[in-house]
């Protein structure tokens, strides 16, 4: 069986062979369905994401959404601003620790989840997939993320060993 380290070397530095390319225009084909999907709603890609956060679990730090989405607190705090902006979510300071801000979906902002039902069934109709075929899709994913996170701090601990 060949492997990324068996195969030619014109083979390996083809663009069509690049799974980080595949997954990159997937990502960006999908940010052009939910951009549609969103007008409506008022909302961007990562606002929605935020939402979907906020609609789960309620009222949560700013630490703690920006862990399950993966953001820094660079890229959170405009967008958290921004939803403010539009009367989405409210942000607050911890009575307990002053140096944590929580946040939370207005009353708009919860109304808007009723408007948002209809957003998983356009993206997963425009997928052309089944929802099984969707799901082992995610399994996949969250795999692949789960590796990749292990292989970047194994590499990092060899660039440190290497210098």
């Amino acid at each position: 069986m060949e492997t990324v380290d068996t195969a030619p070397a014109e083979e390996v530095l083809r663009l069509d062979h690049q799974i980080c390319f595949s997954l990159h225009a997937a990502a960006r084909a999908f940010n052009g369905v939910y951009r549609t999907a969103l007008k409506d709603l008022g909302l961007t890609y990562p606002q929605y994401l935020v939402m979907l956060v906020l609609w789960e679990h309620g009222e949560l730090p700013v630490k703690r959404i920006g862990e399950r989405l993966r953001l820094d607190s660079g890229t959170l705090s405009p967008l958290l601003k921004r939803l403010e902006a539009t009367g989405c979510v409210e942000r607050r300071r911890s009575p307990e620790d002053e140096r944590s801000v929580t946040v939370r979906p207005t009353p708009a902002g919860a109304a808007l989840r009723e408007r948002a039902l209809d957003v998983p069934r356009r993206i997963g109709a425009a997928t052309g997939m089944e929802l099984a075929e969707i799901m082992e899709l995610r399994v996949r994913l969250d795999r692949l993320t789960e590796a990749l996170d292990g292989a970047g701090t194994g590499l990092a601990a060899e660039e440190c060993v290497r210098d």
